[in-house]
Protein backbone atom coordinates (compact mmCIF):
# COMPACT_ATOMS: atom_id res chain seq x y z
CA UNK A 1 0.00 0.00 0.00
CA UNK A 2 1.43 3.32 -0.92
CA UNK A 3 -0.74 5.77 0.98
CA UNK A 4 0.27 9.28 0.76
CA UNK A 5 -1.41 11.74 3.44
CA UNK A 6 -2.98 14.66 2.38
CA UNK A 7 -5.05 16.35 4.57
CA UNK A 8 -6.39 16.11 8.41
CA UNK A 9 -9.95 17.87 10.38
CA UNK A 10 -8.35 21.36 10.45
CA UNK A 11 -10.52 21.55 13.40
CA UNK A 12 -8.73 18.55 15.00
CA UNK A 13 -7.31 18.74 18.66
CA UNK A 14 -5.73 15.64 20.39
CA UNK A 15 -8.59 13.34 20.33
CA UNK A 16 -9.54 11.64 17.06
CA UNK A 17 -9.20 13.12 13.85
CA UNK A 18 -10.73 12.75 10.49
CA UNK A 19 -8.31 12.38 7.31
CA UNK A 20 -7.78 11.89 4.09
CA UNK A 21 -5.00 10.08 2.02
CA UNK A 22 -4.94 8.24 -1.63
CA UNK A 23 -3.59 5.14 -2.34
CA UNK A 24 -1.99 5.28 -5.11
CA UNK A 25 -1.21 1.55 -5.35
CA UNK A 26 -5.15 0.71 -4.77
CA UNK A 27 -6.24 3.45 -6.96
CA UNK A 28 -8.52 4.33 -3.64
CA UNK A 29 -9.31 7.67 -1.24
CA UNK A 30 -8.79 6.52 2.21
CA UNK A 31 -10.92 8.28 4.43
CA UNK A 32 -11.02 8.49 8.42
CA UNK A 33 -14.17 9.98 10.17
CA UNK A 34 -16.51 9.25 12.77
CA UNK A 35 -18.79 6.37 13.18
CA UNK A 36 -22.53 7.19 12.41
CA UNK A 37 -24.87 7.14 15.55
CA UNK A 38 -27.48 4.88 15.33
CA UNK A 39 -30.09 6.24 13.63
CA UNK A 40 -28.16 7.66 10.66
CA UNK A 41 -26.65 4.01 10.06
CA UNK A 42 -30.13 2.89 9.70
CA UNK A 43 -31.12 5.56 7.50
CA UNK A 44 -27.99 5.27 5.27
CA UNK A 45 -28.29 1.04 4.92
CA UNK A 46 -32.48 2.08 4.51
CA UNK A 47 -31.91 4.30 1.85
CA UNK A 48 -32.63 3.05 -2.14
CA UNK A 49 -31.23 3.17 -5.17
CA UNK A 50 -32.65 2.56 -8.28
CA UNK A 51 -30.59 -1.07 -9.43
CA UNK A 52 -28.94 -1.67 -5.78
CA UNK A 53 -29.93 -3.64 -2.76
CA UNK A 54 -30.84 -1.30 0.29
CA UNK A 55 -28.29 -2.05 3.27
CA UNK A 56 -24.89 -1.73 3.92
CA UNK A 57 -22.74 -4.65 3.23
CA UNK A 58 -20.49 -6.02 5.90
CA UNK A 59 -17.27 -5.31 4.17
CA UNK A 60 -18.40 -1.57 3.78
CA UNK A 61 -18.88 1.12 6.57
CA UNK A 62 -20.26 4.36 6.47
CA UNK A 63 -18.48 7.62 8.43
CA UNK A 64 -18.82 11.18 9.10
CA UNK A 65 -16.41 13.67 7.98
CA UNK A 66 -17.19 17.21 8.69
CA UNK A 67 -17.72 19.71 5.75
CA UNK A 68 -15.25 22.16 6.69
CA UNK A 69 -13.11 19.12 5.11
CA UNK A 70 -13.94 19.67 1.39
CA UNK A 71 -10.92 21.49 0.26
CA UNK A 72 -9.08 18.49 1.71
CA UNK A 73 -11.61 16.17 -0.21
CA UNK A 74 -11.08 18.34 -3.30
CA UNK A 75 -6.97 18.20 -2.52
CA UNK A 76 -7.27 14.49 -2.88
CA UNK A 77 -9.21 14.15 -5.92
CA UNK A 78 -7.03 16.82 -7.29
CA UNK A 79 -3.91 14.67 -6.32
CA UNK A 80 -5.23 11.17 -7.37
CA UNK A 81 -5.99 13.06 -10.74
CA UNK A 82 -3.00 14.55 -11.40
CA UNK A 83 -0.95 10.86 -10.82
CA UNK A 84 -3.43 10.02 -13.63
CA UNK A 85 -5.36 7.32 -10.84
Amino acid sequence: MALRFIGIDPDTGQQGSPTVWVDDEARELVLQGWKPDTRLAAECAAFAVPGHAPGIPSHEAVIRIPVRMVPVLREACDAAERTGL
